[in-house]
This record gives structure tokens, sequence and C-alpha cells, in this order.
């Protein structure tokens, strides 16, 4: 009785983290439609009231779950790169780096942004589509001081290109690192720094491929 007594003394915020941490882990591993919340106020330790009475409805749920899933991916890019004295290069080689550890360090919270929250309509794939619209401009950003450092022939639209294709391809590689026993993040982060980069330089010099 004293532990039940304790265990209701826990702050709002404590349980509800708790109720996010216990959906994001079944959202990942069921997907939304199949996921349950039974099974989530089972694996929070709380009723299925107290989690309708907290966080709403199991697509109010879904949504706060996306939510505070991108905040933390973000924030976790964000505190990697460092500030503007860093070179741009090595900068965007941080924000990789902390992107792919994320990712590998959280691989549930990879899953509900990554899958589940695209393939499930509105409203979830809007929020998901912020997330990403967010990475995309910090990684654009990144590029552009690049361009503007090498004074190459790179116009905003090419930025917002090689934004879209590098972010794209992380995205991609961090499914396959996943899902691929050994991939380390730091080698998947090599890997697409060596692609991207050395492409990047190029254009940064003004040395573009084109087809014959």
């Amino acid at each position: 009785m004293a532990g039940g007594a304790k265990a209701r003394r826990l702050p709002r915020a404590v349980r509800e983290g708790q109720m996010l941490d216990a959906a994001v882990r079944c959202f990942a591993r069921h997907g939304y439609q199949t996921a349950s919340m039974d099974e989530i106020a089972e694996l929070a330790g709380v009723s299925k009231p107290l989690v309708y009475l907290y966080l709403g409805s199991k697509e109010e749920l879904f949504t706060a779950c996306i939510r505070r899933e991108a905040g933390a991916l973000l924030r976790a890019v964000a505190a990697g790169v460092g500030g503007s004295e860093v070179p741009p290069d090595e900068r965007l080689w941080a924000g990789l780096l902390a992107f792919f550890t994320y990712a590998a360090e959280h691989p549930d919270s990879w899953v509900v942004l990554s899958r589940q929250a695209r393939t499930h309509g509105e409203p979830f794939a809007g929020e998901a589509a912020r997330m990403r619209d967010e990475i995309v401009g910090f990684v654009a950003g990144l590029i552009g001081e690049a361009a503007g450092e090498a004074g190459g022939d790179i116009t905003s639209r090419d930025v917002e290109a090689l934004a879209q294709a590098l972010v794209g391809s992380a995205e991609s590689l961090a499914g396959w690192a996943d899902e691929t026993p050994g991939v380390t993040a730091r080698e998947a982060a090599a890997t697409l720094m060596n692609f991207a980069w050395a492409g990047l330089g190029n254009l940064m010099k003004s040395e573009r491929w084109s087809p014959r």
C-alpha cells in the first residue's frame, strides 16, 4: 500500500513521461493501428483511464509521442553541431554524427518518426514533415555558409536541393544502419559525409558534372 501511495505522489510530468515512454515502445513495435491503450497503460504501470485523463485519445497520444521524439532528435542534432566558429564541414559532420547516434541509441523513437508517423496520414504525417523541414533548413544553412566561404557559384535553389538530398540520404542510411548488424553511428555518418562532401567540394569550386 505504501508503495502504491508513493507512486501516486509522482509529479504529473514524471508520470506523463512514463506513459509516453511506454507509448513510443508500443507504437514502434506494433504500429499505430495495432498498439493498444491497454498495453500502453500496463507498460507505464498506470490505469488506462489515467492515460486518457493525462494524454487524451490514442490519436492525441501518438501525436504527443511524435512531437516529443522529434524535439529530442532536433535538440540532439543542434547540441552536436556547436557554434558558428566551427567550420561548416565540421559542423555538418558533427550534426550527422549526432543524428545517426540518436537513431542508433533510440531505435523505437526513430521507428516512430521515420516509419509510423509518415504512414498513417494526418495529423501525424504533418508532424513528421515539420521535423524534417527543420532539419532541411538547418542543413541548408550549413551548406550555404560553406558555399559563401568558398565563393562558389551555388544558387539558393542548389542549396535547398542539396539539403533535401542530404537529409533524404541520411534518413535512408539510418534505416539501413538500424537493420544491419555491426554498423556504427560513426561509420554511417562518415559514409554519408564522404559521399556528400566530396561532391559539395567540387560544386563550391564551380566544378559541376553534366551529362554528355
